[in-house]
């Protein structure tokens, strides 16, 4: 049963028949309630892009907090519906049900102030080295804060440094306190606010350092791919042995035409077959 507190012409708070009705941030908000049918191919997309959006911006929620402060101010979304929005449209790539990051693409951050120029990363001793122009071409200033995230996608983890430097010192090492984390795969984000926390700059992907491991597509491609070479590095000595054979006249029969067919129908699927080692 719902209740309008304010008469029948005002915001009815509770359930009424399948829909629930309340007060988010503010705002009145109505959503239905009850087991969904089967869900559509469309449907499935969508929820493929959220659920890939929340495993990668859980582990970033202090960083996300601090970025999106002010761009959330006096709004009715939150800094988390915010980075959800930016990156669940920006950040993926891919047709379902091959969806995935692109990490060059995350947006952890918007705001007007000037980002740092020629931003560098390496691995040092036991954390990262990160390097940037410090200098000021249109609005910043020396006191300005370097806020650096390290995502670490295959353990779902990721570090979070808000205040790391200055944007005068130019540089600055990460410690990283895991072992793990010097070789497991590292995506870098860095943006500056101001001294006061009134401003941000958007912000800049540094690069990945690791490398990334395959997607379960890539995976199966290159299975599919070592099976079939496997078939054909078979047939193709068998095929060679008794091609000598043919030349010297001792057999021209079906099975050595049937051999020679399946010898080049998996020659020429090699060639264009997704998964070959680089």
């Amino acid at each position: 049963m719902a209740i309008c507190k304010v008469g029948p012409f005002g915001h009815p708070s509770g359930k009424i028949g399948n829909m629930v009705f309340y007060m988010l941030n503010g705002q009145a908000v109505c959503r239905s309630k009850g087991k969904p049918g089967k869900p559509s191919l469309k449907q499935k997309a969508n929820q493929e892009a959220m659920k890939l959006t929340m495993e990668l911006l859980k582990p970033m929620k202090d960083f996300i907090n601090v970025s999106f402060k002010q761009e959330s101010a006096g709004s009715i979304k939150n800094p988390h519906n915010l980075a959800t929005s930016y990156n669940k449209k920006q950040a993926l790539t891919g047709e379902y049900p091959n969806i995935k990051v692109d990490y060059n693409e995350v947006i952890l951050s918007r705001g007007t102030l000037e980002m740092a120029e020629d931003l560098k990363v390496s691995k040092g001793v036991e954390g990262l080295d990160l390097s940037w122009d410090s200098g000021i071409k249109e609005n910043g200033a020396a006191d300005d804060i370097l806020m650096v995230l390290v995502s670490h996608p295959t353990k779902k983890r990721a570090s979070t440094f808000l205040n790391a430097a200055k944007r005068a010192d130019g540089s600055c090492f990460i410690p990283l306190d895991r072992e793990w984390m010097m070789t497991e795969q590292m995506e870098v984000y860095v943006c500056l606010k101001s001294s006061n926390e009134k401003l941000i700059s958007d912000s800049a992907y540094v690069g990945n350092l690791n490398g990334a491991p395959d997607s379960p597509l890539e995976k199966a491609e290159k299975m599919k791919f070592f099976a079939i070479k496997a078939r054909f590095d078979q047939v193709a000595a068998d095929y060679e042995k008794k091609k000598m054979d043919y030349a010297e006249g001792v057999i021209g029969t079906k099975a050595f035409r049937y051999l020679e067919k399946e010898y080049q129908v998996l020659r020429d699927k090699l060639k264009h077959l997704p998964g070959k080692p680089s």
